[in-house]
């Protein structure tokens, strides 16, 4: 990955993810490779590349090896979430532990694409998932300790990851994190939160999305609001953004 470094891309790269002083990337340093370059790497590395290896990319000072970290064990966690793998003992083992290295180096995806490549596909699958590790009380402490962390990151993530749970046709994850960081300081989180209520109207009910923006509407940041009426008619939309 480092014989692929562009610094033109680089500069741009710092720029774009907020790498300066007093900014939420600070700090973070870049190769200047575009995410699909470092999707090619990981279709390059041998599937049998052993997850104990993972951790040396999750913990390289290059954002872009991160995010190749990352995406190791999207690919690895999917191979093992497929229907004929669900109930599997073995599959369940293996998900659990990828799932518990995700959580371990957390606050290694330090930056919002780093959380949103990966987030859904890991976490918010696991959640759907049969798991060694507890039930559904367990799992929403699991996501209940990310979004108290004050890392926000970690915060990030568990509102994110309710994107494949709506795919997959689950409400409760969304609109249970919608609430709990409907007010979070940070415009990031406003953004999260109204992205993910729009996948859920979209995904599982525009009526729940209704209900939702009628209890809230009034207290909801005004991004969190736009981003979450963004697929609604223009009609609609004026009528949310006027009553909020």
């Amino acid at each position: 990955m480092e014989s692929l470094q562009n610094d033109e891309q680089r500069q741009i790269l710092m720029g774009f993810f907020k790498t300066g002083p007093g900014e939420y990337g600070e700090g973070d340093e870049f190769l200047g490779l575009k995410v699909p370059q470092t999707r090619e790497v990981v279709k390059a590395i041998p599937r049998d590349f052993p997850l104990s290896q993972v951790p040396e990319l999750l913990m390289n000072r290059w954002h872009e090896v991160r995010l190749c970290g990352l995406l190791v064990l999207v690919s690895k966690f999917e191979k093992l979430a497929t229907k004929r793998l669900e109930n599997a003992p073995s599959a369940i083992k293996a998900r659990d532990e990828i799932l518990s290295m995700y959580l371990q180096y957390a606050e290694r995806a330090n930056n919002w694409d780093l959380v949103d490549l990966s987030v859904h596909k890991i976490l918010g699958h696991w959640l759907l998932l049969p798991s060694n590790l507890g039930d559904r009380d367990y799992k929403i402490n699991v996501l209940d300790e990310l979004a108290q962390s004050p890392c926000l990151w970690k915060q990030r993530m568990s509102m994110v990851c309710s994107w494949k749970t709506s795919q997959m046709g689950d409400p409760s994850w969304c609109l249970r994190y919608a609430e709990i960081h409907l007010h979070h300081p940070h415009d990031l989180m406003h953004k999260a939160v109204g992205w993910m209520l729009r996948e859920m109207g979209k995904r599982v009910s525009t009526d729940l999305l209704r209900d939702f923006l009628r209890q809230h509407a009034h207290e909801m940041p005004r991004t969190t609001l736009r981003y979450a009426i963004e697929k609604l008619s223009e009609q609609e939309r004026q009528y949310w953004m006027k009553g909020a």
